[in-house]
């Protein structure tokens, strides 16, 4: 916010000083225009930019009429606003009602129709409006490094939340309140906010990747949530919840990597394969947590596909078996 007021400032006083330069009347009105023109982000201050110039000359004609038919009066102002603004928006150039009623207002206060006085008027809209405009596209600040740390709060986040999913497993007794799963999800939306500022900072080939990134992110927290409301219909500690239990360890780490390493997917392969030469349950209670902690594995499936999607693959080598199974897989 601070630096937008620096580059409005820039603006405002450049635009002036080329109004005054063009012996323009009223040379503030110029001021006034690159203040509405500037924005936080290059691809939204040429459309804003166009919008205004657009929204401006729709009012002019709108205005002139007015003038031409009714003559000076303030009451036909009032008119203008009646009914001008009206039509600007069905032009769809919302954005520059007030920046037309800045040029007409100009008019009126000069109460003369001539070819000079509208020229001027555009003249005007140009060095306020392009003023703006240039001061945008000269520069804006880098958010590279902002989006890079919320990249590694969110992945963080995940990491703390994998590992108190393991130790729920282990010890189903184990509260956990689950401030990180807030924590996260504010984090991505921090992340996506500032993911789409990037990009429409980058007027030609825009990089996609952050976006990419927090909206998987975005995905899996929904996964997330669909094994925590499992986690919950595990009250009974059983060896193959202890299985699981370093499927997320093991996660837990992989989370913080750039890459999709694959680690995660093998393990959970061989998961699912003890678990079909184990002996079905003995009673209703062991039943209802084995299918709990067989539908976390479901979900936790979904949540590596989403990441496997997204993230580039690399090659690693052949993990370690779980301390849990058998034998080789």
């Amino acid at each position: 916010m601070g630096f937008r007021i620096i580059k409005t400032a820039a603006a405002t006083l450049l635009s002036i000083l080329l109004a005054a330069a063009a012996g323009i009347p009223n040379a503030q009105s110029a001021g006034l225009l690159a203040i509405l023109g500037v924005e936080t982000t290059r691809k939204r201050s040429l459309r804003t930019i166009t919008a205004r110039f657009s929204a401006s000359l729709v009012g002019l004609l709108i205005g002139c009429i007015l003038f031409y038919v009714l003559g000076f009066h303030y009451w036909v102002l009032g008119l203008y606003v009646l009914f001008g603004f009206p039509m600007i928006v069905k032009s769809g150039f919302k954005e520059g009602i007030v920046t037309s009623s800045v040029i007409v207002f100009r008019v009126f206060g000069q109460a003369e129709l001539s070819v000079h006085v509208l020229l001027q008027q555009i003249e005007l809209l140009a060095i306020g409006l392009g003023s703006a405009g240039l001061v945008n596209l000269i520069y804006m600040p880098e958010t590279g490094g902002v989006i890079s740390g919320i990249r590694k709060e969110v992945d963080g986040y995940f990491s703390v939340i994998f590992k108190q999913m393991a130790t729920t497993l282990r010890d189903p007794s184990y509260l956990w309140d689950g401030k990180e799963l807030i924590g996260a999800n504010e984090a991505v939306q921090r992340g996506l906010t500032a993911a789409s500022r990037e990009m429409e900072n980058h007027v030609i080939h825009p990089d996609e990747a952050w976006n990419v990134y927090f909206y998987m992110r975005k995905e899996q927290l929904e996964s997330i949530q669909n094994m925590m409301q499992l986690l919950s219909q595990v009250y009974r500690q059983l060896p193959h919840g202890d299985m699981v239990a370093e499927l997320f360890d093991q996660l837990s780490g992989d989370v913080l990597a750039e890459e999709y390493t694959g680690r995660t997917e093998r393990l959970l392969e061989g998961v699912e394969q003890e678990f079909q030469q184990m002996e079905l349950p003995d009673t209703r209670e062991e039943f209802e947590v084995r299918s709990a902690i067989l539908q976390v594995c479901r979900e936790l499936a979904l949540y590596l596909k989403i990441a496997k999607r997204h993230k580039v693959p690399v090659e690693v080598k052949p993990v370690k078996r779980l301390s849990s199974f058998k034998g080789n897989w």
